[in-house]
């Protein structure tokens, strides 16, 4: 591994970037560590938000995930579907909520 590609980027990010029946994925070393970079990002800086929605609205954790993904996915959006819900799923992750409805639902959320 070279100096400049010492980000480890989870399978689950690389997942969104290889086609079924691929091994490699559709983008290169550098772009596909950018964008799993962005999506990190994205993810630890929703925390302290998220977690004010649900305290100050008295909403489940579902409906925060499901409107910070609402949110990520609004024009001009900045990250794919596949990439929104898989920031949604992290911060679920780094906030200790329940991902299982997540992984039940449609990727984009019917408002």
């Amino acid at each position: 591994m070279t100096q400049e590609f010492q980000i480890e980027i989870p399978t689950s990010f690389m997942a969104l970037y290889v086609p079924p029946g691929k091994v490699k994925p559709t983008l290169g070393q550098r772009d596909l560590a950018a964008r799993y970079e962005l999506c990190e990002d994205l993810a630890n800086l929703l925390t302290e938000k998220a977690a004010n929605m649900q305290f100050t609205l008295g909403i489940t954790e579902e409906l925060v995930l499901s409107q910070c993904e609402a949110g990520l996915l609004a024009e001009p959006a900045v990250v794919t579907p596949g990439e929104a819900r898989w920031v949604v799923c992290r911060l679920a992750e780094l906030l200790q909520w329940p991902m299982n409805p997540l992984s039940q639902s449609p990727l984009t959320p019917s408002f």
